[in-house]
């Protein structure tokens, strides 16, 4: 049985992170890799034991769009940040069912001394739209 290695860059790719992401994961122990001279290689064993799940291979030659975006929410309240927060990130993984919990990643940070939240989202461009729209709903309605 052959073995399948993936850089930490193809890692990345493959799962719609910065590289920088994917290296702080193995840093933290949390995805395991080996380290071959001064770069780190990871097993398709231990890629689909991070995931949870086989991840996906890109269609050959086949064109590929996502979006990265931050959502600056100014002038929140610690309560109003969590409970927007939460139900952003909840939304997120509950949308689109198996297709959209796979295709999206939501983090929300609040920075309590300026009164500002920020939601990062990375994924799918068509699910990215429909968690703006929910998040414009959400901050209008607050």
């Amino acid at each position: 049985m052959q073995r399948q290695y993936y850089s930490l860059d193809q890692v990345a790719d493959l799962l719609g992170l910065h590289v920088r992401t994917v290296r702080g994961y193995v840093r933290d122990g949390r995805l395991k890799a080996t380290q071959v001279g001064r770069r780190y290689r990871v097993t398709r064993a231990d890629l689909d034991a991070f995931t949870g799940a086989p991840a996906a291979p890109r269609p050959p030659g086949g064109a590929h769009a996502e979006a990265s975006i931050i959502v600056q929410v100014d002038g929140v309240t610690p309560q109003a940040a969590m409970r927007l927060g939460n139900t952003v990130v909840a939304v997120a993984h509950s949308a689109g069912g198996d297709r959209g919990a796979a295709r999206l990643r939501v983090e929300s940070v609040y920075d309590e001394e300026r009164a500002v939240l920020k939601v990062i989202v990375l994924g799918g461009l068509a699910e990215a739209a429909e968690l703006l729209r929910i998040v414009d709903t959400l901050v209008e309605d607050s």
